[in-house]
């Protein structure tokens, strides 16, 4: 991929130019398509065309600053050839902010708009329209009347983990104003790298800006191993206002975020003062959240007010992002002076504590005439007056932020986290974990549901988060970020009235071959497979097959027979069953391989006492007994998670038979608050009723991701059989995620 086809294409240079544009053309054309995304809230499409051939412009005076991005979008175009009627934008102040009418007829293309912000729009939707036909050189004839659902639409990029250079910043920039977001989040501090330069403070750029190596392949894998190599780098203040010009320029606000009080380690390895122990620590070379969180000491804040100055100096926004999320208070809990500043201002404990430390802040930005932004952990401890809330553990936090009459902004990770696998396939780069498809993203609603009416004013919008630690260039960013991201800005943008998922895909098609040419690497899914197994009916399993978003057809393959899927699937017994999307006689996209390890519980009932979370639940309790096992490498697929609950299932394997031994599958990872049982007792009964009760087994800790846990069972005669694996509990300090319920996941029970 070349960084420059984008910027190249996009840059705003040049003089002005003048566009003329030819008479629409009768008659239907294969260009009668608007393939516009998002879709606009009105379309009137006509039959008729409009040829390109030379090209004007006339400009309201409010508006002469859009000069240069006409002529980008009308690139390649003849210029000031007479008898052509203009394109002509008009300011209209009885439009909302953010509104834009456009009119493309045979007399031109007008475009209506009360701000510099709709006249943008107005001209990526042209760009649009331009670039989806089957020829540049026409547009089709339409009428749009236009305006967003939401006022804040985001997306966000983590620069601290992976840095990347301006002009990547910019192209992403670029995608972000064609596509009608109005806001970049961009994330320029973390553990593993302090990315703003701070004239005041030179270590930021000297110490903290570096790492001495970085982890290689997943975090959780033990033991680590690293690459050896120092990595790092920071932007200029000057780079920095350029990049915020530029982004002015597209209709794009930049909202820095400066992580306080926890995800500080760089910091604190280049002044060591600001951490509560007063050692030198060294900038982070691993992934994780980490105990070397800022002091919340008057040195620190006199720190922390310096930086915000320079940074409120460089960035117009009215928000500054403070973070406030993952804080562990281990050391608050150790110092001293921390258990001091507690009883001296009359705090409850270390959550207070951080409430302090953010109000603190607030109070700073509120009196330079700014306002916090933070995660949703600002509200641990008593939420700062004036906070706008990003909920992103769920929507949870933004339905309490809301009832209090916070302005939110939802960025729940079940749909807004782009560094989720988006495909289920084991060939797909190396990600953080989780699955987000296309189509969830798609279906997104940002306003909760159970949150009261007169609540929903201040859910600003929603914004798409792009965590860097699996990222490590511009191709790998834009290849997670392509087409959710486009998802994602119909969500934010239009009214659910016009939005249709099909008709989503066909217009996602289109704007592919838009970025073929432009060579940007993407993640087309359409012709992936959702593979559902359904168990309970006590006579095997039941397969289902259906695509991601094409009509192809789907070829199986199972016990050596080829067949073009129409039905759903029996299987009995032992198998591999391969399915893939058709094309041609070619397959589409990627093969799905299931293999079938059938056993006794396989296809029986099963009832659960306690429920998974709905966001980890597969195909529902059935997927325990279905004869499929999960990855390895993620708990995305089979695997069922209980948050704070124990596993109570009990199968019923249909008649009394003989039990040789039970055994079963735990994922283990605390960095991402998933623990073992803590123990794991079983039951059998020939009646349903009576139960005896085996010994319980202790689960020991291990240093593997999964655990096979198998108990004998010495021949045992039963038909039922209770299984109860316990939670770990709340997550014990220290640990990421401390005082929050642990998660357990579970995967196949085999019963043999």
């Amino acid at each position: 991929m070349k960084q420059n086809i984008i910027l190249s294409f996009l840059c705003i240079t040049g003089a002005f130019t003048t566009i003329f544009l030819s008479s629409c053309e009768t008659g239907e054309t294969s260009t009668n398509q608007a393939m516009v995304i998002p879709y606009p809230a009105e379309l009137t499409l006509s039959k008729d065309s409009l040829s390109l051939s030379s090209v004007s412009l006339s400009l309201a005076p409010q508006f002469e600053d859009l000069k240069p991005l006409f002529e980008e979008i009308f690139e390649g175009l003849p210029t000031d050839l007479p008898g052509s009627a203009p394109i002509q934008v008009t300011r209209d102040t009885a439009l909302a902010a953010e509104a834009y009418h456009l009119l493309v007829t045979s007399k031109g293309i007008e475009i209506r708009s009360a701000h510099q912000r709709g006249a943008i729009y107005a001209l990526q939707t042209l760009r649009q329209l331009r670039e989806t036909q089957n020829s540049r050189d026409k547009i089709p004839c339409l009428t749009i009347k236009d305006q967003p659902r939401f006022s804040y639409r985001g997306m966000h990029l983590d620069v601290g983990r992976h840095f990347f250079p301006v002009s990547f910043v910019k192209q992403y920039i670029d995608l972000l104003s064609m596509y009608r977001f109005n806001t970049f989040h961009w994330h320029l501090t973390e553990d593993q790298g302090w990315r703003i330069e701070i004239k005041k403070y030179p270590k930021l750029q000297s110490t903290a800006a570096y790492r001495k190596e970085t982890v290689i392949g997943h975090n959780n894998t033990t033991p680590r191993q690293f690459d050896g190599k120092p990595y790092g780098g920071y932007y200029t203040q000057e780079e920095i206002k350029e990049v915020v010009k530029y982004a002015m320029a597209r209709g794009i606000t930049i909202i820095p975020e400066i992580e306080l009080p926890g995800h500080a380690q760089a910091a604190i390895a280049a002044y060591p003062e600001l951490g509560c122990t007063g050692k030198a620590a060294e900038v982070a070379t691993y992934w994780g959240v980490f105990d070397e969180v800022y002091c919340p000491s008057e040195k620190t804040f006199t720190f922390l007010q310096d930086v915000l100055d320079e940074v409120m100096a460089l960035f117009p926004s009215p928000y500054i992002h403070i973070g406030g999320d993952e804080c562990p208070k281990t050391r608050w809990k150790e110092s001293k002076f921390c258990q001091d500043l507690i009883k001296k201002v009359n705090l409850k404990d270390e959550h207070e504590l951080q409430s302090y430390f953010i109000q603190r802040i607030e109070k700073y930005l509120n009196s330079k005439g700014r306002y916090i932004i933070g995660w949703d952990e600002i509200l641990e401890g008593g939420l700062a007056p004036n906070a706008t809330v990003m909920s992103w553990r769920g929507v949870e936090g933004g339905i309490a932020a809301a009832r209090q009459k916070h302005d939110v902004i939802m960025t729940p990770t079940d749909y807004c986290y782009f560094d989720y696998y988006q495909s289920r396939h084991a060939n797909e780069p190396l990600a953080i974990g989780g699955f987000l498809p296309l189509s969830k993203v798609y279906g997104y609603e940002p306003v909760p549901e159970g949150l009261e009416e007169e609540a929903h004013r201040y859910i600003l919008g929603t914004q798409g988060n792009v965590w860097t630690e699996y990222m490590d260039t511009p191709e790998k960013v834009l290849y997670m970020v392509l087409p959710r991201m486009q998802a994602l800005a119909e969500v934010a943008w239009s009214d659910p009235k016009v939005k249709n998922y099909d008709h989503f895909l066909q217009r996602l098609n289109t704007h592919f071959e838009w970025w073929k040419r432009m060579g940007l690497p993407f993640a087309d899914k359409t012709a992936d497979l959702n593979i559902s197994i359904h168990s309970g009916s006590g006579n095997g399993v039941l397969v289902a097959v259906k695509t991601n978003g094409s009509t192809l057809p789907i070829q199986c393959v199972l016990g050596g027979k080829t067949f073009t899927y129409d039905k759903p699937i029996v299987i009995q017994k032992s198998d591999t069953l391969l399915a893939s999307v058709q094309r041609g006689g070619m397959s589409a996209g990627k093969r799905d391989t299931l293999v079938f390890r059938m056993h006794q519980a396989a296809g029986k009932k099963i009832n659960l006492g306690h429920m998974p979370a709905k966001k980890y639940s597969a195909d529902g309790p059935g997927s325990l007994i279905n004869g499929v096992s999960g990855a390895n490498t993620n708990y995305t697929e089979e695997w069922i998670g209980f948050e704070g609950k124990n596993l109570e299932a009990e199968i019923d394997l249909g008649a009394i038979t003989y039990v040789d031994e039970v055994s079963m599958r735990f994922y283990h990872s605390p960095e991402q608050w998933i623990y073992l049982p803590g123990q794991v007792s079983l039951y059998f009964s020939q009646d349903g009723k009576n139960y005896n009760e085996m010994p319980a087994f202790t689960v020991r800790p291990t240093q593997s991701k999964v655990l096979d846990f198998l108990i004998p069972t010495a021949k045992t005669k039963t038909r039922y059989i209770r299984l109860v694996a316990n939670n770990a509990g709340l997550i014990p300090a220290g640990q990421p995620g401390e005082g929050n319920p642990a998660w357990l996941f579970v995967d196949e029970i085999f019963v043999n």
